[in-house]
């Protein structure tokens, strides 16, 4: 981003990537900072306006390698058998499996992490779909990574820990009303510009006036 011009919504929607591997694991990041970022964030839509998001801010050394070694259980145990044959797998999923890796490795080290919750009222998940619950916390999660973009911090969106969610709420002694949604690692950046990901064509996506429709 420019020190002179200020970052255009534009930019900010296109260009705030999951950073993985270019996290500054030297420089300190100020809470402050990122309790700007999550006040910027509350300000996301939610169901009947209830806010039953709560949010989890990890700074304690001890306590996010607690979190980071459940993590990388959790992370090796999905991917194990893909990282075994990474040369059999397409390129593009290579660079993401190396590089969720290389993040799991080094999640002790990154200066903070968020967790958005959502507190139930007897914790348990809803059968069936389950998008107007999650509705009412992700929205504001990813407001909060486009928060801190955009004030050159950068985010890591990942949900991986989720495998063994009661493991970390047991760490960190969550109630049993509280249901994890995410982890965002938050860093300053090594590099400061970025482009859009790859993401295919709207034209290969989009269904006009139902399934069948197609522009």
């Amino acid at each position: 981003m420019s020190a002179e011009l200020p970052m255009s919504g534009e930019e900010m929607l296109t260009t705030t990537r999951s950073v993985r591997r270019g996290l500054d694991l030297e420089r300190a990041v100020d809470p402050e900072l990122v309790k700007d970022c999550l006040r910027l964030a509350l300000q996301a839509p939610n169901g009947n306006n209830r806010q039953k998001w709560r949010w989890i801010l990890l700074t304690d050394p001890r306590v996010r390698a607690n979190v980071a070694e459940v993590y990388r259980a959790a992370f090796h145990d999905r991917n194990a058998a893909a990282l075994e044959r990474l040369d059999e797998v397409p390129e593009g999923t290579r660079s993401v499996l190396t590089a969720a890796r290389a993040l799991a490795d080094r999640l002790h080290r990154v200066p903070v992490l968020v967790i958005p919750c959502l507190e139930l009222p007897d914790g348990r998940l809803p059968t069936g779909n389950q998008a107007a619950l999650w509705a009412s916390l992700l929205p504001a999660a990813w407001s909060y990574a486009l928060a801190a973009r955009s004030r050159g911090l950068v985010t890591a969106w990942t949900a991986v820990h989720l495998d063994r969610e009661q493991e970390v709420a047991d760490l960190l002694g969550l109630p049993a009303t509280v249901r994890q949604g995410a982890l965002l690692p938050t860093a300053y950046p090594l590099r400061t510009t970025f482009r859009p990901g790859p993401r295919l064509p709207l034209e290969e996506v989009l269904h006009h006036d139902g399934w069948q429709g197609r522009d």
